[in-house]
């Protein structure tokens, strides 16, 4: 009946907070909020850019997000909307509410104190943490002293956005998208907000206040306000031989010890570049726009998904489980090649376009945008392996991939340091691209070997298709590029920017068409 009702009433009841998503309108919501969020993510860099540029000041910045980014991932920030809710939803599934209730108390309550020890324990030896994992800092004095103090004011953060994280994790759970989907943009706008009122009496010091003022307002806040409408009910529980809780550490544990490469290669680029000033500002900002797309196939996709697949694998529903993870990783992967061309061939004008302005000058641009080529020739290997990951989790097997992981990337920083002695930061962008091709095979490799996800059932004709199809459009797009002088005015970008569009689509039509491809139909079909 649903799928008779008018436009504008379906679209206005998915909108409401408290409304249950199916598969398709979790993805379609999921991936309309990511490329919102992106786009106001962007709007944060541009300011960025234009008020303070691409210098030491904002290499300080950046780099201060090291730290606190790296506490959140080794307590499971990111885990707490992964494990906790393969836990939760069978729960749910098995009706043992009172338990899911206790278990999400407990997780909550023991995290919080051990999130709020390590939080006191870096506060106070930042000095000695920064100056390590940032070594060419060391010879950047005032940009060190600036770093390890953003990185205590930004510090705190971490424990609202894993509370958080947990109450997201909740509202995913109950298949409600909506909430979750906003809340980053909120956060975002923090960081802008701060910078726009305070940035005149605190300087850059401004972003890190307001990053803080968006986390309390957006991840933690209204996620809490969402949550408490679906019944769930926090008491504080110290119940460490609670089943639940001891499952969620067995599961979390192995991402709290292991290092993924989709986390750690910002962390192995700053360290690197950080002797370099402007070339940490550099690859965030390029990294940043890198992101938009990734968000929008990858991530979306990932976090929508990841509570069906969960409840597939409850129900021992295997078959369907291998199914719709290969058709999800065909369909992201093979529009991802396509897109891949496109940033490529599109990467001056779009950073020009974007970025240039106030203190980021066209050389910023130019170097950025170099970056930026590397890292969305990548594009779909990051999406195949958010989704690859996602399955394991699921399957509520955690170690595996961690292994794996942890693996790739202590063998990644030799090949970094080899590349950024090679080509300099260039060498950095493509060493990342080397280590997450080689962390999304090892994952579909294990995946395979364990039955879950099967390679040989992959569509692999058509990605190679989408490949073709891709490389196509690439030639033509950067053929059509160079018909036009350097980069210059706004609308200048914008002509150049039209010119690729048309001749990269018109490509990637025809191309498809030509070699009957079932993509379009694929990208366009509702899922079941």
């Amino acid at each position: 009946m649903g799928s008779h009702q008018p436009f504008l009433p379906r679209v206005l009841r998915n909108l409401r907070p408290s409304h249950q998503h199916g598969p398709a309108a979790a993805t379609m919501l999921m991936t309309a909020a990511q490329m919102l969020s992106r786009v106001v993510g962007l709007v944060r860099e541009k300011y960025i850019a234009f008020a303070f540029g691409a210098n030491g000041q904002t290499d300080a910045f950046y780099a201060a997000n090291t730290l606190p980014d790296y506490l959140y991932y080794i307590v499971a920030g990111g885990a707490a909307s992964i494990t906790f809710i393969t836990i939760y939803t069978r729960y749910l599934t098995e009706k043992r509410e009172n338990e899911a209730n206790h278990v999400f108390s407990t997780v909550l309550t023991v995290m919080v104190v051990v999130l709020g020890a390590l939080i006191l324990l870096g506060e106070w030896f930042t000095p000695q943490i920064v100056g390590f994992i940032l070594p060419g800092f060391r010879g950047r004095p005032a940009e060190l002293l600036n770093c390890v103090r953003l990185t205590r004011i930004l510090m705190p953060t971490q424990l609202f956005f894993y509370v958080g994280g947990v109450l997201s994790a909740v509202l995913l759970t109950h298949r409600m998208f909506l909430v979750p989907a906003l809340t980053p943009i909120v956060f975002t706008l923090g960081i802008i907000g701060g910078g726009v009122v305070l940035s005149h009496q605190m300087g850059i010091a401004s972003l890190a206040v307001g990053a803080v003022a968006g986390v309390i307002a957006g991840p933690f806040l209204i996620n809490a306000i969402a949550a408490s409408r679906t019944g769930i009910r926090y008491r504080p529980a110290f119940d460490l031989r609670d089943e639940g809780f001891r499952e969620w550490v067995r599961l979390s544990i192995p991402l709290m010890l292991g290092v993924s490469l989709a986390s750690a290669d910002e962390w192995i680029m700053r360290a690197f570049a950080s002797s370099d000033v402007g070339a940490i500002s550099h690859l965030n900002y390029a990294k940043r726009l890198f992101a938009a797309p990734y968000a929008v196939l990858g991530l979306s996709v990932g976090v929508a998904s990841m509570t069906f697949f969960a409840r597939m694998f409850s129900e021992g529903r295997l078959s369907e489980f291998a199914g719709r993870i290969n058709d999800s990783i065909y369909r992201a992967a093979a529009a991802s090649l396509l897109l891949s061309a496109w940033l490529w061939a599109a990467a001056l004008p779009t950073v020009d376009l974007l970025f240039r302005g106030g203190r980021f000058h066209l050389a910023d641009a130019r170097e950025t945008s170099r970056y930026f080529a590397v890292f969305g020739a990548s594009l779909a290997l990051w999406t195949a392996q958010a989704l690859y990951a996602r399955a394991f989790y699921a399957a509520r097997n955690t170690l595996v991939p961690m292994i794996a992981a942890t693996t790739i990337t202590a063998a990644s920083v030799p090949i970094f340091w080899a590349a950024f002695r090679a080509w300099g930061v260039m060498g950095l962008a493509i060493a990342s691209d080397i280590g997450i091709a080689a962390q999304t095979l090892a994952l579909a490799v294990l995946l395979d070997r364990r039955r879950l996800v099967l390679l040989r059932e992959m569509k692999w004709a058509g990605l190679g298709k989408a490949l073709l199809v891709a490389l196509a459009a690439l030639a033509a797009g950067v053929l059509a590029g160079r018909l036009f002088q350097a980069a210059g005015s706004r609308w200048h970008d914008v002509a150049v920017i039209a010119v690729i569009t048309l001749v990269w689509a018109a490509v990637c039509w025809i191309g498809l068409r030509l070699l009957r491809s079932d993509l379009l139909v694929a990208l366009s079909r509702r899922a079941a």
